[in-house]
Protein backbone atom coordinates (compact mmCIF):
# COMPACT_ATOMS: atom_id res chain seq x y z
CA UNK A 1 0.00 0.00 0.00
CA UNK A 2 1.42 3.55 -0.58
CA UNK A 3 -0.27 6.92 -0.62
CA UNK A 4 -1.22 8.83 -4.20
CA UNK A 5 2.09 11.27 -4.00
CA UNK A 6 3.98 7.69 -4.53
CA UNK A 7 3.04 7.56 -7.49
CA UNK A 8 5.23 7.21 -10.73
CA UNK A 9 5.14 10.03 -13.09
CA UNK A 10 2.88 8.89 -16.23
CA UNK A 11 1.04 6.23 -15.11
CA UNK A 12 -2.60 5.70 -14.35
CA UNK A 13 -4.89 3.27 -13.68
CA UNK A 14 -6.14 3.38 -17.22
CA UNK A 15 -8.92 0.54 -17.78
CA UNK A 16 -7.44 -1.60 -15.34
CA UNK A 17 -9.93 -2.68 -13.01
CA UNK A 18 -8.38 -5.61 -11.11
CA UNK A 19 -7.85 -4.13 -7.26
CA UNK A 20 -11.24 -4.01 -7.63
CA UNK A 21 -12.08 -7.33 -8.99
CA UNK A 22 -8.87 -9.73 -7.45
CA UNK A 23 -8.68 -8.85 -3.53
CA UNK A 24 -11.22 -9.76 -0.55
CA UNK A 25 -12.46 -6.37 0.31
CA UNK A 26 -14.08 -7.31 3.62
CA UNK A 27 -15.58 -3.24 4.20
CA UNK A 28 -18.18 -4.42 0.70
CA UNK A 29 -18.16 -8.13 1.91
CA UNK A 30 -16.87 -8.07 -1.12
CA UNK A 31 -15.08 -11.65 -1.67
CA UNK A 32 -12.08 -12.31 -4.08
CA UNK A 33 -11.98 -12.58 -7.82
CA UNK A 34 -15.62 -10.92 -7.80
CA UNK A 35 -16.41 -7.71 -9.44
CA UNK A 36 -16.75 -5.49 -6.49
CA UNK A 37 -20.47 -3.38 -6.85
CA UNK A 38 -19.23 -0.16 -6.58
CA UNK A 39 -16.48 -1.46 -10.33
CA UNK A 40 -17.42 -0.85 -14.02
CA UNK A 41 -14.66 -3.19 -15.20
CA UNK A 42 -12.74 -0.97 -17.79
CA UNK A 43 -14.62 2.52 -16.62
CA UNK A 44 -13.46 2.68 -12.94
CA UNK A 45 -15.47 2.83 -9.62
CA UNK A 46 -18.90 4.31 -9.60
CA UNK A 47 -18.20 5.49 -5.93
CA UNK A 48 -15.27 6.83 -6.52
CA UNK A 49 -15.55 10.36 -4.63
CA UNK A 50 -17.22 8.61 -1.59
CA UNK A 51 -14.70 5.01 -1.64
CA UNK A 52 -13.71 4.29 2.16
CA UNK A 53 -10.09 4.73 3.19
CA UNK A 54 -9.35 1.20 1.98
CA UNK A 55 -9.46 1.82 -1.40
CA UNK A 56 -8.60 5.08 -1.61
CA UNK A 57 -5.40 4.41 0.23
CA UNK A 58 -4.41 1.38 -2.08
CA UNK A 59 -2.10 1.74 -4.70
CA UNK A 60 -0.19 -1.18 -6.86
CA UNK A 61 3.46 -1.63 -6.89
CA UNK A 62 3.07 -0.87 -10.47
CA UNK A 63 1.50 2.04 -9.70
CA UNK A 64 4.49 3.36 -7.14
CA UNK A 65 7.67 1.45 -8.39
CA UNK A 66 9.60 2.86 -11.10
CA UNK A 67 11.39 -0.27 -11.43
CA UNK A 68 8.60 -2.00 -12.43
CA UNK A 69 8.48 -2.08 -16.64
CA UNK A 70 5.45 -1.90 -18.70
CA UNK A 71 5.31 -5.85 -18.83
CA UNK A 72 4.11 -5.67 -15.02
CA UNK A 73 0.79 -3.25 -15.75
CA UNK A 74 -1.68 -5.14 -14.44
CA UNK A 75 -3.91 -5.05 -17.13
CA UNK A 76 -1.14 -6.44 -19.70
CA UNK A 77 0.05 -9.02 -17.06
CA UNK A 78 -2.68 -10.16 -15.52
CA UNK A 79 -1.49 -9.71 -11.95
CA UNK A 80 -1.41 -6.94 -9.23
CA UNK A 81 1.52 -7.31 -6.71
CA UNK A 82 1.48 -5.34 -3.59
CA UNK A 83 2.81 -5.22 0.16
CA UNK A 84 1.71 -6.02 3.31
CA UNK A 85 3.95 -6.06 6.31
CA UNK A 86 6.92 -8.82 5.11
CA UNK A 87 4.47 -10.40 2.51
CA UNK A 88 4.48 -9.43 -1.18
CA UNK A 89 1.58 -10.50 -2.56
CA UNK A 90 0.73 -11.31 -5.97
CA UNK A 91 -2.94 -11.72 -7.20
CA UNK A 92 -3.30 -13.30 -10.37
CA UNK A 93 -6.71 -13.43 -12.74
CA UNK A 94 -8.39 -16.73 -12.68
CA UNK A 95 -8.68 -16.16 -16.44
CA UNK A 96 -4.85 -16.63 -16.50
CA UNK A 97 -3.66 -19.13 -14.24
CA UNK A 98 -0.07 -19.84 -15.51
CA UNK A 99 0.99 -16.31 -16.59
CA UNK A 100 2.92 -15.77 -13.24
CA UNK A 101 5.02 -18.66 -14.36
CA UNK A 102 6.17 -17.39 -17.72
CA UNK A 103 9.10 -14.99 -18.34
CA UNK A 104 9.91 -12.05 -17.56
CA UNK A 105 7.36 -12.58 -14.85
CA UNK A 106 8.63 -16.33 -12.89
CA UNK A 107 12.41 -14.98 -12.72
CA UNK A 108 11.42 -11.61 -11.11
CA UNK A 109 9.21 -13.29 -9.19
CA UNK A 110 12.13 -15.59 -7.50
CA UNK A 111 14.41 -12.65 -7.45
CA UNK A 112 11.89 -10.72 -5.65
CA UNK A 113 11.46 -13.39 -2.99
CA UNK A 114 15.08 -14.39 -2.57
CA UNK A 115 15.95 -10.44 -2.20
CA UNK A 116 12.83 -10.19 0.34
CA UNK A 117 13.93 -13.59 2.44
CA UNK A 118 16.86 -12.37 4.63
CA UNK A 119 15.02 -9.55 6.64
CA UNK A 120 11.69 -12.43 6.90
CA UNK A 121 9.95 -11.36 3.78
CA UNK A 122 8.68 -13.94 1.47
CA UNK A 123 6.42 -13.98 -1.14
CA UNK A 124 2.98 -15.68 -2.17
CA UNK A 125 1.25 -16.11 -5.40
CA UNK A 126 -2.70 -16.16 -5.35
CA UNK A 127 -4.75 -18.02 -7.96
CA UNK A 128 -8.16 -18.84 -7.09
CA UNK A 129 -8.07 -20.89 -4.36
CA UNK A 130 -4.43 -21.96 -5.30
CA UNK A 131 -1.76 -20.24 -3.20
CA UNK A 132 2.15 -20.89 -3.60
CA UNK A 133 4.37 -19.28 -1.21
CA UNK A 134 7.73 -18.52 -4.41
CA UNK A 135 10.93 -19.37 -3.07
CA UNK A 136 9.99 -21.46 -0.52
CA UNK A 137 12.44 -25.10 -0.23
CA UNK A 138 10.86 -28.16 0.82
CA UNK A 139 12.02 -29.08 4.61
Amino acid sequence: MSVAEDIVDGRSCGTCSLCCILPEIDVFDKPANSVCRHCQPGRGCLAYDERPATCRDFFCHWMTDADMNEAWEPARCHMMVYTQGPQITVLVDPAHPHIWKTEPYASQLQQWAAESAPSGGYLIVYVGDEVTVVGAKAG
